[in-house]
């Protein structure tokens, strides 16, 4: 594919505050983020927000098939005139339908981005949510919301992201990268993770959406103990409780300190204790 080399004096569309812009130029991060992906000639390649195209060209050089997402109008023409035979799509990455372009084209694709930090959140979930259509993730992050991803069981960065994550995928940051390499420069340091989807959960999930509820509810007031956030739920206390003690749970324990195996035991008991009314 014929591109043109990247130059720091060519004239280029400015970073967008609205859209999280925040352009990586370093060469040496790039190769690092490619070589992370495993690109081998003919990997077809999903990149969210490419911006002025530099990680975009590490990838081409690597021999990857590469379909760029932008909603920026005015770097999808930039992205268009450097790589005219790159496929852009000129589209929002939280609308897209991932499951529809994997279908459609009969292939499992990688991601590979430098996400822009307004919707690293949103577009993780909904990377996880589609996981089907996906074998490898290798995304940036600011370096705190990385940290949530691996976080383990009684840490502060111990969440529901972090559940959810690791029941899917395997998660691993493979390096931080410093705020001083991105212009405009952000204010935080950022960090490269790399994400396999799995071919089963690590868990037993019988009701993804009931699972996904119940460690939402666990962990909406972390003050609380489980006999009283989980009545969320809209269940009765004396409920949650049965469930607990059958799960083998103490009632006043914190969601933080739950481990996957036992989210899966709690949602599984909650969930045919509810259907049994």
């Amino acid at each position: 594919m014929q591109h043109e080399p990247f130059d720091k004096e060519r004239p280029f569309p400015r970073a967008k505050k609205k859209f999280g812009q925040h352009f990586l130029l370093d060469k040496n991060i790039i190769r690092k983020i490619v070589s992370a992906a495993h690109i081998v000639p003919g990997d077809r390649v999903i990149e969210i927000g490419p911006g002025t195209g530099a990680l975009t060209e590490g990838l081409l050089e690597a021999g990857a098939r590469v379909l760029a997402v932008e909603v920026d109008r005015d770097m999808v023409g930039f992205l268009k005139e450097r790589f005219p035979d790159l496929e852009v799509i000129k589209e929002d990455a939280l609308r897209l339908s991932y499951m529809g372009l994997s279908k459609e084209r009969a292939v499992r694709f990688k991601v590979v981005s430098n996400l822009p930090y307004n919707i690293s959140g949103p577009i993780l979930a909904k990377f996880l949510s589609e996981r089907e259509a996906f074998t490898r993730l290798v995304l940036m992050f600011q370096k705190e919301v990385a940290e949530r991803l691996v976080a383990g069981p009684d840490t502060k960065a111990y969440g529901a992201l972090s559940v959810f994550t690791q029941a899917f995928t395997d998660v691993k940051i493979e390096f931080n990268v410093s705020k001083s390499l991105f212009t405009p420069r952000p204010k935080v340091d950022s960090s490269v993770v790399s994400i396999d989807i799995l071919p089963e959960p690590k868990v037993e999930i019988q009701n993804e959406a009931f699972f996904k509820s119940v460690v939402r509810a666990a962990f909406g007031t972390r003050r609380k103990t489980l006999l009283n956030a989980l009545k969320g739920l809209g269940l009765e206390k004396v409920v949650v409780a049965a469930a607990l003690e059958d799960a083998g749970i103490d009632p006043q324990r914190r969601g933080e300190t739950l481990d996957l195996k036992e989210f899966s035991r709690l949602a599984r008991t909650l969930s045919r204790l509810k259907s049994a009314g």
